[in-house]
């Protein structure tokens, strides 16, 4: 039997570019001798469809694109992942299914399992879990479908769930002789060498081979790297598509069966962190815009090394004549600002402008000024220019019909240092997932062939250049200290009291802490952030506004 995996990217909600792709990816499976395809989980929709998945037309288009992929089965056998309605009048009204399909009709629904709802995950909201299990034949050959998740709780030893339909599947009369996954696995930086070594597990204790499937491509914020799998029943990594990439490849079962081998070290892909993030980032840029139907974004160019770093992933992901930085001086902005920011608009060959803003500033001061009176300045003047800053980018979004592209990172949106409605607005938020000693990571492997962000931008004190010789570290610790106190508390969950007990400084770390959960007022209010991390701001993180703890 010959196995097609389709590694393709899909629209949520887009049916009819979706059923194109799929009819597309099927010919050419076809046409490479397969004689089953395997497409990722929901791929009929999209994933994840969220709350689409209460309108009963969005489940009837589900359904007709079903309907019209069945002609194109009459030689090859298709697996793909759509809403499935419940017939029973127990439980969610869906389910997440495996649509089996051949010669024309639909053979078997396989129901998912194990339903995660955690971090971005939210399944148990919309789907009833499968509770019977069976395999099925094709072609003589006996496989066990299991939806994503249903691979991951190998052992049974993950206390989320009572049940491991691998177990279940495994004991069944026709004991099965491959594993088929179906699966929408979200990226973060640590993900493909988990995904491996869960398939290597699954197929350790089972001793048959698996074929795992993935989207890729973005979602908004989420975005999936690919890297479909097939694993030997030796727990033989046999191959691993790319990265970030629509692939199709058929492979021999027999012959992986049969087979001891391995990827060959010019075959095996780069795990780094750095170049993982780098590619993850690009492609949600990419897919965003492409999703939403615009092409050209804008940005704020200040001269530092956040707004440098996304200025080179917008150009890498949307070409250069695609983007455009405004340089928007203040009287408190330094020469060498101006400059670094020029020479990176020129080492990228994009277009640039500069609209200094002080006299938007004095204007508004001296409007303002009757009712000040008898107050100091304070951090209000500073706001002010960051929301002018805000004001110019906005007007030039409208006028010219660009999105914004939001340049914090991940360090000052945890601790707050961003004004509202000044540098935190934006249509994307490009490295909110992504802290500060990661952008200088970041920066130096843009750079590691030649100087495209200028060095001084990477050398240089940050500052925001909002009053007199300001510095990030005025206000906030070093960043390394920093991040290294937020990375324990916001992606591992540490405590106040175990962070210090790890040899932090008790006082940062509570001023540090104190500022991440006082400042979540403005995250409910920022741009879709794109998560990279595997615990990001957004939907995967929902922590009160008015909450005391740590206040």
């Amino acid at each position: 039997m010959r196995i097609a995996l389709a590694q393709i990217n899909v629209h949520i909600g887009n049916f009819e570019s979706n059923f194109d792709k799929i009819a597309r990816f099927i010919q050419q499976a076809e046409t490479s001798g397969a004689d089953i395809i395997l497409f990722p989980e929901l791929a009929v929709c999209g994933y994840p469809p969220r709350d689409f998945l209460d309108f009963s037309d969005f489940i009837d288009q589900c359904y007709a694109v079903i309907d019209r992929i069945k002609p194109l089965t009459h030689k090859i056998a298709v697996i793909i992942g759509s809403p499935a309605r419940n017939t029973r009048a127990e439980g969610k009204d869906l389910f997440n299914a495996a649509f089996f399909i051949h010669e024309g009709e639909i053979q078997h629904v396989v129901h998912k399992a194990l339903l995660p709802t955690y971090d971005i995950f939210d399944e148990y909201r919309y789907f009833e879990p499968a509770t019977e299990f069976s395999n099925i034949t094709f072609k003589g050959r006996r496989i066990a479908l299991t939806v994503c998740e249903d691979l991951w709780n190998v052992g049974n030893d993950n206390p989320m769930y009572k049940a491991c339909p691998m177990d279940m599947l495994i004991q069944d009369a026709d004991r099965p002789e491959v594993m088929f996954n179906i699966s929408a696995s979200p990226f973060d930086y640590n993900h493909a060498a988990e995904r491996i070594e869960t398939l290597k597990a699954n197929t350790r204790k089972y001793g048959i081979p698996v074929f795992y499937v993935n989207h890729c491509g973005a979602q908004t914020d989420l975005i999936f790297d690919g890297g479909s799998l097939v694993v030997n029943g030796n727990a033989v990594v046999y191959d691993e598509l790319p990265y970030f990439e629509e692939v199709l490849r058929v492979y021999d079962l027999d012959a992986i069966i049969a087979s001891e081998k391995t990827l060959q070290a010019d075959q095996e892909q780069e795990k780094e962190k750095v170049a993982l993030i780098y590619q993850a980032l690009v492609t949600g840029i990419r897919n965003y815009f492409e999703k939403l139907g615009f092409k050209k974004a804008i940005l704020g160019l200040s001269g530092g090394i956040d707004s440098a770093l996304t200025a080179v992933l917008a150009v890498h992901a949307l070409g250069k004549e695609n983007v455009w930085g405004l340089l928007m001086p203040s009287q408190y902005s330094t020469g060498h600002s101006v400059a670094d920011a020029e020479a990176l608009a020129k080492n990228l060959g994009m277009r640039y402008d500069i609209v200094p803003i002080k006299d938007m500033f004095d204007t508004v001061e001296a409007n303002l000024s009757p009712l000040f009176a008898g107050k100091p300045e304070d951090v209000t003047e500073e706001n002010l220019q960051a929301r002018l800053r805000g004001l110019t980018l906005m007007a030039m979004c409208n006028k010219h019909g660009y999105i914004l592209l939001n340049t914090t990172n991940k360090s000052e949106a945890a601790v707050g240092y961003g004004t509202l409605y000044g540098d935190l607005c934006g249509g994307l938020a490009v490295l909110a997932d992504v802290y500060k000693t990661e952008v200088y990571q970041l920066s130096n492997y843009i750079n590691r062939n030649a100087e495209i962000i200028p060095q001084n931008s990477i050398d240089k004190a940050p500052s925001a250049e909002l009053k007199p010789g300001q510095k990030d570290q005025d206000t906030l610790p070093p960043y390394d200290i920093l991040d290294a106190i937020l990375y324990q508390y916001i992606e591992l969950h540490q405590s106040p009291q175990d962070i210090i007990e790890q040899g932090f400084d008790a006082h940062t770390v509570n001023r540090a802490l104190k500022m991440v959960n006082a400042n979540e007022w403005k995250r409910w209010q920022f741009p879709p952030i794109l998560r990279v991390s595997p615990k990001a701001f957004g939907l995967g993180r929902r922590m009160p506004i008015e909450g005391k703890y740590l206040s």
